[in-house]
């Protein structure tokens, strides 16, 4: 039986490398050199297939079937002075319809050249699908604030949808079943339960303490299942990861470091604006600028790790099926063929190490803020010393608990050098 199911999974294995491997193929490279005026080059594949695809992006990527271009929204001001709000359909409708031009690199990669302007460039532009990579810009009046839907908004507001969308209906099970309370039905419920027990148990209540997890509990499980439903959906074919945007990484640390400075403790902000009470004076002066950049830092940290990963494991994946077009340019047709056998490989390899760093990651992410949130509000003690929480193996020490947090993160990470 074991022998049977094997080969199953190979296949269905190869069939997803395969259909990672046709969303990113580049439009130009099915035409041959001289056709259209268009030419297949290194640089288009590395600016248009590689990062266009890794990185955000004003529409949504179903190739071969299809690309829809999403809403641009710009909040202008004109020449005159006057603030306006300015809609369109696409980037496409955007340059054809208003006074805008498309920003392209020169010719020999020395900076950027004039705006293109002219309807016939704009018309040869937008048919070599160079708008959906290049940035555009405002021929009279200033653009104040770019509003637009972006690829990585899309997905990160559907993320959101999910993880509401099943905590809506696990909610009404659990209010249904609460006058006769009844054990979990089903794999789904099941599976839900383990992981809300164990953000409770391993992540909430060992780092904040005196029994203080409860109010942040519901922060701590929102951002967990967001960044996991987030993480997933970047490795669905023709989606993408919300958290490989620093933005949306930003924002989520931003709330982390609010809910510190918010719920943060007398004694915590008296320590971190006078320094150690047991220092000397001169020693205390020098500390606390570190101990309020350290603070910054930790949380500024917090978003660019999550950012990078996601970001970091996008790249790889594009970067080795753009290997394949590469080849074809560097070395021809045949050389192609063979490296795509390697190619889908290493990409399904990658695959699964990425859904195995979508679980640490939103591990990760929780546990450091459970631990900032936790030093923050942890009350001292009149005699100087901090007490150690029933249960929690931390020490009330910041450093200490630090590196017990690190400790316990490298041995879930084990099986991954990610």
């Amino acid at each position: 039986m074991i022998g049977r199911v094997r080969p199953l999974y190979i296949v269905a294995l190869a069939v997803l490398g395969v259909s990672l491997a046709l969303p990113t193929a580049p439009a130009k490279a099915s035409v041959p050199a001289g056709e259209a005026g268009e030419e297949v080059t290194l640089e288009g594949i590395v600016n248009n297939t590689i990062l266009g695809h890794a990185e955000d992006g004003y529409y949504l990527n179903f190739k071969p079937f299809a690309q829809v271009e999403l809403p641009r929204i710009m909040l202008v001001r004109t020449a005159d002075g006057a603030l306006t709000l300015e809609a369109y359909g696409s980037t496409k409708g955007l340059l054809r319809g208003g006074p805008y031009g498309l920003t392209a690199h020169g010719d020999e990669g020395e900076g950027h050249a004039d705006p293109i302007t002219a309807s016939a460039e704009l018309s040869e532009a937008i048919g070599a699908k160079e708008h959906l990579h290049s940035p555009v810009v405002r021929t009279s009046g200033q653009v104040v604030a770019d509003l637009s839907i972006s690829r990585h908004l899309i997905f990160g507001l559907l993320a959101m949808l999910i993880v509401l969308g099943i905590f809506i209906a696990l909610a009404q099970r659990y209010k249904k079943g609460h006058d006769q309370p009844e054990a979990p039905q089903g794999i789904f419920q099941n599976m839900m339960e383990v992981l809300v027990v164990f953000v409770r148990d391993e992540i909430a209540k060992p780092n904040i303490p005196d029994g203080k997890w409860r109010t942040f509990l519901p922060y701590l499980l929102t951002a967990f299942f967001f960044i996991l439903v987030a993480n997933i959906l970047g490795l669905v074919p023709f989606a993408g990861a919300a958290t490989s945007n620093i933005a949306v990484t930003g924002v989520m640390a931003v709330m982390t470091f609010a809910i510190v400075l918010l719920y943060a403790s007398t004694d915590y902000y008296k320590e971190l604006l006078t320094g150690p009470p047991d220092a000397p004076v001169l020693i205390r002066i020098i500390l606390v600028p570190i101990e309020i950049i350290g603070l910054v830092m930790r949380h500024l940290a917090l978003a660019i790790r999550l950012f990078a990963n996601m970001m970091g494991g996008s790249l790889i994946i594009f970067s080795l099926i753009g290997l394949v077009f590469m080849m074809n340019v560097i070395m021809g047709e045949a050389a192609a063929w063979s490296t795509t056998i390697i190619s889908i490989g290493f990409t399904v390899f990658i695959l699964l190490l990425k859904l195995l760093v979508a679980f640490i990651q939103a591990y990760v992410f929780t546990i450091l803020s459970a631990l900032f949130i936790g030093m923050a509000v942890e009350e001292h003690h009149s005699g100087g010393e901090q007490e150690v929480e029933s249960g929690s193996g931390l020490d009330g020490r910041a450093e200490e608990r630090l590196d017990a947090v690190e400790d316990k993160v490298e041995r879930r990470a084990q099986p991954t050098t990610a």
